[in-house]
């Protein structure tokens, strides 16, 4: 069978990473090392060489399966001494590339360590190993009247949640993994681990290497604790949907929510084509029109006023009737939908694979740049929807292509290509929360600059001098 066709010209355009063939018995010291947590079977290779996302699968010499932070420490060993490079893996849900070990060489895979470490519910913060997934860290956390949420709707680790500074639909009442990570255990390139912040609720204490390594996609360090603020459970908690007449009239009814100060927990928009393919996967018989999703958190009382004063700012810009979801299961039903909505939108068509691209503008200029998108799509020769996390500027455009039409791949690369060039000029990000990968890495100096992108080629080199954590990640050096 021939290889799948590359994604874009982005991929095509990266350097020849692949070294030279592994040091002669380089895989049996592993496997004396780490026993049968070192495979190497191309079924479980393959696993840990492709992702959620619409890249190719590069697949790793081999996988190794870590428990703790000593194993951690033992494989960044003996990568160093070979000169072979190393990957951290999660749960394999990125959708920029992140994962994809395109040197070869070792995927480390950390999903083994996922014990909670502590709770510590008189200063709502918990610490866990990185492999943990965040639903399994709330089930450990319900009986604590605490939550976390950060919510990206992928079931994902809570190590590579910070990695990739991940957000989500709960990201504009409570932030995201920048706001939610107090510090870090890391271990380093050099096979040092460090400790980069304590449980106090602010320091400064030297250097922020807190925020260094979040969002840095594994290349300068891999973690293996993480510290997290938590949260207690709101009192009341009520959820809604409510379509709309235009999807300008969605947009407007969230900034002007916002511009009078309702704290919504979350606030989430589809656009009729994707209402549309959740309700074909979920069967939630939703008005197939621009839709908005909602939760309010908060006592009674305050629950009550902002809903309120939402239903009124809602009814001037072409609202309907509000369809409530009170009860837990109807919640669950209803957040479980917007979560598979990638993979809903992906089902439009048979056998097709996904792509998917997000940018974050100001508030004030989300409205534009969504319309302006949305009729991009609508001249598109493949199904494309949007959703988004509105409440902060941030949306993606989901794309279902057939994998064996090049020009697909190459129509979508170019909407994107414009996507992202709408959102910088609009004073906006190329990536809300996906991150850069393979993916975006010229949008990344387009928005920043070349000498901005160099400050962090300097800070690789100065880390990582060998080029062995996730090579060929966000820049090319």
């Amino acid at each position: 069978m021939p290889p799948p066709p590359r994604y874009n010209r982005a991929m095509d355009s990266l350097p020849d990473l692949r070294r030279h063939p592994l040091p002669a018995g380089f895989i049996e010291r592993l496997r004396q090392r780490f026993a049968d947590a070192c495979q190497t079977a191309e079924a479980i290779r393959a696993q840990h060489g492709g992702s959620e996302s619409h890249f190719p699968t590069v697949l790793p010499d081999a996988v190794v399966f870590v428990r703790d932070t000593k194993d951690v420490v033992d494989c960044v060993d003996l990568c160093r001494e070979g000169g072979v490079a190393l990957v951290p893996f999660g749960a394999g849900t990125s959708l920029e590339g992140h994962t994809l070990p395109l040197a070869g060489g070792i995927s480390l895979d950390l999903s083994r360590m996922d014990t909670v470490l502590a709770v510590n519910e008189a200063d709502f913060d918990c610490t866990v190993q990185p492999g943990i997934r965040r639903e399994a860290l709330n089930a450990h956390l319900r009986d604590t009247g605490l939550f976390f949420p950060i919510d990206p709707g992928a079931n994902a680790t809570i190590g590579g949640m910070a990695a990739t500074r991940a957000s989500g639909t709960n990201a504009v009442r409570y932030g995201t993994m920048r706001e939610a990570v107090l510090g870090l255990e890391v271990v380093t390139p050099q096979g040092k681990v460090v400790t980069t912040g304590r449980r106090a609720r602010k320091s400064a204490a030297g250097y922020d290497l807190t925020r260094l390594y979040i969002g840095s996609e594994g290349t300068l360090g891999i973690i293996t604790a993480i510290t997290l603020r938590l949260h207690p459970v709101p009192e009341a908690v009520m959820a809604a949907t409510c379509p709309f007449a235009t999807l300008e009239g969605a947009v407007d009814t969230v900034v002007q929510a916002f511009h009078a100060g309702v704290p919504m927990a979350r606030i989430e928009l589809l656009d009729a084509m994707q209402v549309h393919a959740v309700n074909l996967r979920a069967g939630l018989g939703l008005p197939e029109a621009p839709t908005l999703f909602f939760e309010f958190h908060g006592s009674e009382t305050g629950v009550a006023e902002q809903v309120e004063m939402v239903r009124t700012l809602a009814g001037a810009n072409g609202g309907g009737d509000f369809h409530w979801a009170t009860r837990t299961e109807d919640r669950t039903r209803l957040w479980r939908a917007r979560h598979e909505a990638y993979y809903a939108a992906v089902g439009l068509r048979p056998n097709a694979i996904g792509w998917t691209s997000d940018v974050c503008v100001p508030m004030s200029r989300l409205a534009q740049c969504i319309l302006e998108t949305r009729e991009d799509l609508d001249r598109a020769s493949v199904p494309a929807t949007i959703v988004g996390h509105v409440g902060d500027g941030n949306f993606h455009a989901i794309f279902s292509i057939d994998p064996a039409a090049p020009h697909e791949l190459d129509e979508v690369a170019e909407i994107n290509r414009r996507m992202v060039a709408r959102a910088l000029a609009m004073g906006g990000t190329c990536t809300g929360e996906h991150g850069i990968g393979i993916g975006k890495q010229d949008m990344l100096v387009d928005e920043l600059g070349e000498d901005a992108v160099d400050v962090m080629r300097a800070l690789k080199r100065a880390l990582d001098p060998q080029n062995l954590f996730n090579p060929g990640k966000i820049f090319r050096l």
